[in-house]
């Protein structure tokens, strides 16, 4: 949708489909700091600054979204108190979970990627006692998604299949034990 360092003419209101908001550091190292979902509106942080974007975000699923060009959103915004709250609470939302991302490089990768597929599992379906759920990211997405490598990731998915706790076949997330998986994201 748009790079970082592109000049912000707009937001965007996502309607459909899903898209990675994410920075990279000099070296080229991706933090994906969070999946736009519908609802969201993408630009919105550097259209109120007036500076260029300071995220790149990429699609990842077909997406449907409505442009709005930075003078008009602004005017909007300055005649409609009510909706200058709600992007305000919006901008905040998107503040605290950037936080929360890159407090959690700290921690250890398997907190780190248990608590990421916990975010996964709340919405699967639970058949025989297994919690099934469909992740549609590469090992490459889920390690930009956590902040480690790829093959971090394979081997700690490694452990979390020899362990019984969870596993992936193709797309699907396959939690055998929630309440390990829960213990691994709390320690």
């Amino acid at each position: 949708m748009f790079f970082e360092g592109d000049p912000a003419h707009g937001v965007y209101l996502l309607y459909e489909g899903r898209a990675n908001v994410f920075t990279a550091n000099p070296e080229g190292k991706t933090l994906i700091l969070k999946t736009a979902l519908p609802g969201d509106v993408l630009g919105l942080n550097s259209v109120l600054a007036g500076t260029s974007h300071v995220v790149t975000v990429e699609v990842v699923q077909s997406c449907r979204f409505a442009f709005i060009a930075r003078e008009d959103f602004l005017k909007f915004v300055k005649e409609h108190g009510d909706a200058c709250l709600f992007f305000a609470q919006l901008l905040g939302r998107d503040c605290h979970s950037a936080y929360e991302v890159i407090r959690s490089t700290g921690d250890p990768v398997p907190k780190r990627l248990a608590r990421f597929l916990m975010e996964y599992y709340a919405n699967a379906h639970v058949r025989d006692g297994i919690f099934r759920a469909t992740v549609a990211l590469t090992r490459t997405a889920i390690a930009q998604r956590i902040g480690c490598t790829r093959e971090t990731v394979s081997r700690t998915l490694s452990d979390f299949k020899r362990r019984r706790v969870a596993e992936f076949v193709g797309t699907a997330l396959l939690v055998h034990d929630r309440a390990a998986l829960e213990s691994l994201a709390a320690n």
